[in-house]
Formats: structure tokens, C-alpha cells, sequence
């Protein structure tokens, strides 16, 4: 298997279905950008214009 197939099939695992979403989990897409999760949240917090509302949600218990 070629690197471009393995980095795609390395992301396409990473992608689950949630509540008939496809969603990508933030520890996996820091990881995948070298960045703390942490720091990850807050760049969406201080850009959240640049992510729109049906890109982005928070899990809750309910």
C-alpha cells in the first residue's frame, strides 16, 4: 500500500458516525495536526466564524 493510501485509510478510521453525523474526534485531529487538544479548542473559540455551527458540536451526557 502506497503512503498517500495509508494516510487516507489512517483518517478514515478516525471518523465515526454519531448521532447520523460523521465526526471527526478533537485528540484525533490535534494529533493529526501536532497540536495539544487544548489548543485546538481554543483556536475554534477565538475563530469560531471560520467553523461554522453544523462543523462543530460538544458531546453531552444526554
Amino acid at each position: 500500500m502506497d503512503n498517500d493510501k495509508l494516510k487516507q485509510k489512517e483518517i478514515e478510521n478516525r471518523i465515526f458516525l454519531i448521532r447520523g453525523s460523521y465526526v471527526m474526534i478533537d485528540r484525533d485531529l490535534a494529533e493529526m495536526y501536532n497540536v495539544e487538544v487544548k489548543k485546538l479548542n481554543e483556536q475554534v473559540k477565538r475563530n469560531i466564524e471560520r467553523f461554522p455551527h453544523k462543523f462543530r458540536f460538544q458531546l453531552n451526557e444526554t
